[in-house]
This record gives C-alpha cells, sequence and structure tokens, in this order.
C-alpha cells in the first residue's frame, strides 16, 4: 500500500472540510484540497487540475445542469407564489402547537417529497416553526434538526421522490424511481417514523429539563423567555396572521403533479427526462393557477437560475475533487478494500458511498464520485440493479448530513441562527446515525429475501 499517498488522501479531506467548516467557499476548498492530494499522491500538478479535475467538474455540470435548473426555478416559484407559506401555514393550524415538532416535520418533507428546493424549504419553513416553538415553549436549538430531517433523511432516499439523489442511480443502474421494492418503502417510512418518535423525545427531555424557548441571540446574552411573550423580534420574520395566501390545494397540486409524472413516466422513459418533464410542468402549473401572487415572473426565472448555477457549482467542485481523488493509487487501494468487505455484497457498495458521501459532504456530489467507479464493479457481480439503486441511495444520505454539509452549514447557521455547538447534535443522531442504521438494515433485509 501506498502509505504517503494514504496519509495524503486522508489528509486532503481533513483539509477539505476543515476550510468548509471555517466558511471557505467550497470551491476554493476543494481546488486546494485537489492540490494538495495530487502533490502527496505522486500526480502531475497541471494534469490533475486542468484534466482530471475540471473533467469531474464539466461532466457533472453537463449531466446534471437541467436538473438543478428545473429544479431551483420550481422551487423559487413556489416560494414567490407563497405556495410554499401556504403549506406550511396549513401544517401549522391543522396540528398546532401542541405537535410543532411534526408540524415543522411534516412541513419540509412534504415540500422536498414533491420536489422543492431544499434551501428554499429551509426558509420557508423555518419562521412557522419559530411561531410554533415559541407557542409551545420548545427549545430553538431544535428547529435546525426538524428542518433537516424533515428535508433529507427520508424524502431524498425513498423510492419514487424526485429528488436528484434518487434520479442519479438510475443512470448508472438503469432502473426506475421507484426502485428498491417494498423493502425501500418499509426502511423509508422506518426512517420517518423512528426519527420523529426520536426528535420528540429529545425536545420533551430537554424541557423537561428546564429549557424554554430562546432565540439565539436570546441564549447568547442569557436571557429567557417564556411562551406567553410572543412581541415580534429582530431574528424572525413577523406576517400577519390575515396575509392572502393561495388556497391549499392548489398550492399542493403542482408538487402532486411532479410526483406522479415522474414515477409514471419514468417506466416509459429516461428516469431524467422524466424529472424534466415533470418538473416544467410543475412550474407551469405554478405559474398559471397562481398568476396573481407571483408579481415578479422574470424576475423569479433569474433567481432561480442564479441559485442552480450557485448550487451545482459547489456540487461540481467536490465531484472534481473526488475525480482527482479517484487518479492516486492509494484510492484504488481503499476500492480494493470495499469490494472484499467480508459480508453481503451490497456492504461494500453501502459503504463505500456513505464514506464517499461523508468525504464530500455532499449526497449527490458523492453518487457523482463513487457510482462510476462503484457501479460497474457491482453491475459485473450480478447484483439486483434496484436493489443496489436503493442501498445508494440511502448509503448517499447518511454520512453526507457530517458537519461540513453545505445545507446543514446553512440551516444552521444562516437559516436558523444557531450554531453547532447548539443544534449539530440532534441532527448527527438523526440524519447520520438512523440513516446508518436504515442503511444496513436495508442490505440485511435485501441479502435475505
Amino acid at each position: 500500500m501506498d502509505v504517503v499517498g494514504m496519509l495524503g488522501l486522508i489528509a486532503s479531506l481533513a483539509l477539505l472540510i476543515y476550510l468548509t467548516m471555517k466558511g471557505i467557499n467550497i470551491v476554493i476548498a476543494a481546488l486546494l484540497s485537489s492540490v494538495l492530494i495530487a502533490v502527496t499522491g505522486g500526480l502531475n500538478l497541471e494534469t490533475a487540475i486542468t484534466e482530471n479535475y475540471m473533467t469531474g467538474f464539466t461532466n457533472y455540470f453537463a449531466s446534471w445542469f437541467l436538473v438543478f435548473l428545473l429544479g431551483a426555478i420550481f422551487g423559487k416559484v413556489m416560494q414567490e407564489t407563497k405556495s410554499a407559506e401556504s403549506i406550511a401555514q396549513w401544517i401549522k393550524k391543522t396540528f398546532g402547537a401542541k405537535r410543532a415538532v411534526f408540524a415543522v416535520v411534516a412541513a419540509a418533507a412534504i415540500m422536498t417529497y414533491g420536489g422543492v428546493s431544499l434551501f428554499v424549504v429551509g426558509f420557508a419553513v423555518y419562521p412557522i416553526a419559530v411561531s410554533l416553538f415559541r407557542t409551545a415553549n420548545l427549545p430553538h436549538r431544535f428547529i435546525p434538526a426538524a428542518l433537516v430531517f424533515g428535508s433529507v433523511s427520508f424524502t431524498m432516499t425513498s423510492p419514487g421522490s424526485p429528488e436528484i439523489q434518487n434520479i442519479i442511480p438510475t443512470e448508472f443502474f438503469g432502473t426506475t424511481p421507484t426502485a428498491g421494492g417494498i423493502i425501500g418503502v418499509i426502511i423509508g417510512l422506518l426512517i420517518m417514523v423512528t426519527g420523529g418518535l426520536w426528535l420528540g423525545r429529545m425536545v420533551r427531555k430537554a424541557s423537561a429539563a428546564g429549557e424554554t424557548f430562546m432565540l439565539p441571540s436570546e441564549a447568547a446574552a442569557g436571557k429567557n423567555e417564556s411562551a406567553s411573550a410572543a412581541e415580534a423580534r429582530p431574528e424572525e420574520e413577523v406576517k400577519p396572521e390575515n396575509e392572502r395566501l393561495p388556497n391549499i390545494f392548489i398550492s399542493i397540486l403542482p408538487l402532486v403533479v411532479v410526483i406522479v409524472l415522474l414515477n409514471v413516466l419514468g417506466q416509459f422513459m429516461n428516469p431524467t427526462t422524466a424529472l424534466l418533464i415533470a418538473l416544467t410542468l410543475g412550474i407551469f402549473l405554478a405559474c398559471t393557477m397562481m398568476a396573481k401572487f407571483l408579481k415578479q415572473f422574470w424576475e423569479s426565472l433569474a433567481v432561480g437560475t442564479q441559485n442552480a448555477l450557485v448550487a451545482l457549482a459547489n456540487t461540481c467542485a467536490v465531484v472534481g475533487f473526488g475525480s482527482v481523488a479517484a487518479q492516486v493509487s492509494a484510492f484504488d487501494s481503499l476500492v480494493d478494500g470495499l469490494v472484499n468487505l467480508p459480508g453481503p455484497p451490497l456492504l461494500g457498495l453501502a459503504v463505500g458511498v456513505t464514506l464517499v458521501c461523508g468525504i464530500t459532504g455532499s449526497a449527490s456530489g458523492g453518487l457523482g464520485i463513487a457510482l462510476p467507479i462503484l457501479a460497474p464493479i457491482y453491475m459485473s457481480q450480478g447484483l439486483s440493479p434496484g436493489e443496489m439503486h436503493r442501498v445508494s441511495a440511502l448509503a448517499s444520505g447518511g454520512m453526507d448530513s457530517l458537519p461540513h454539509n453545505g445545507y446543514v452549514v446553512t440551516t444552521i447557521r444562516a437559516i436558523c441562527g444557531e450554531t453547532h455547538k447548539r443544534a449539530y447534535k440532534p441532527i448527527l443522531l438523526l440524519s447520520v446515525v438512523l440513516p446508518l442504521a436504515a442503511m444496513l438494515l436495508a442490505v440485511i433485509l435485501y441479502s435475505i429475501f
């Protein structure tokens, strides 16, 4: 084994995580980490950056640009027409403050499973979450966990999901978005129910220990606040209760159409093409049915496009880094070790995907790096494509949620104004530990049945 190369691989991964945690732009962090791994791995630096890195970057961009673009525009249109807010408000009124945790998770899950961008969901649901948690006097630090759990833990990895993490495997295994059968459905439901109960228990335990609702600025200042203090604060955007919003049925219809179209058309055509058609029709329906709420159509398209470019460039950056890492001999040794892991063959695939996703801090980026390498190896072993698809999707939703994950950082810091110290532990349990356990269970079930 190339000891220097392996140490360089580990060091470059540590550098990527460290720089990202320090708030350095992921594109810069990935480039610097690529330089380190090229030097320590004995690669030609010019070739590593101008060919290996850029090939990985541009290939991923070319493959998934339209999906990112239409997904971001769809999310922006749902936000601008106030459809996302209508759904969140309806859930708030339906379940009330007594079920605040469930309501926040449900609002995030419904929108993300319907194809709305994660970041749009976070910003749309957060004000509702604050209102519910304040009324129920629940600790604010659990809001990021509720948002992250509802957005990524089961909605992006379950059969039928329009999220890109469920679409990427179709390109490598020749499957459909519903691949994985009944076991995939059972695992998705298991994550949803277990995680929901676990989060509720954590919140109740904290409340019983004396924790109450405090906005981050108040917690930092050592203040406290009871649920009866409902006056407006600078950190929270307060809107009038009677603000006019689209009807809930009209608001949710575009989401339903996206899910149904994807899974119907995906049976007869390329799933990526099916998703593009579904998102296009979802955008059309949202714009036409709620035209009176959409004041600035072209501006929404422009902002959605900018959001897509930023999100895609960030993901391409880590895919480029992975492409450089794949050139060093230490990476080959790592792949060989995964392929020869004792136990079911699916275990090596699962561990390989989740490690790469954890390294890059990106589920889609990790899949983009791991599957081109691992899929042909396991396909040649005659394993079920559907089982490999679902295991890969589940594996992408485990270690990707480590502290340097872009969505985790954005949710904790930018959306909720919290810190990793206060808010990350429940995210670790719900979006790393639980999905990893569910992934291993899926491997066992697929291997038995």
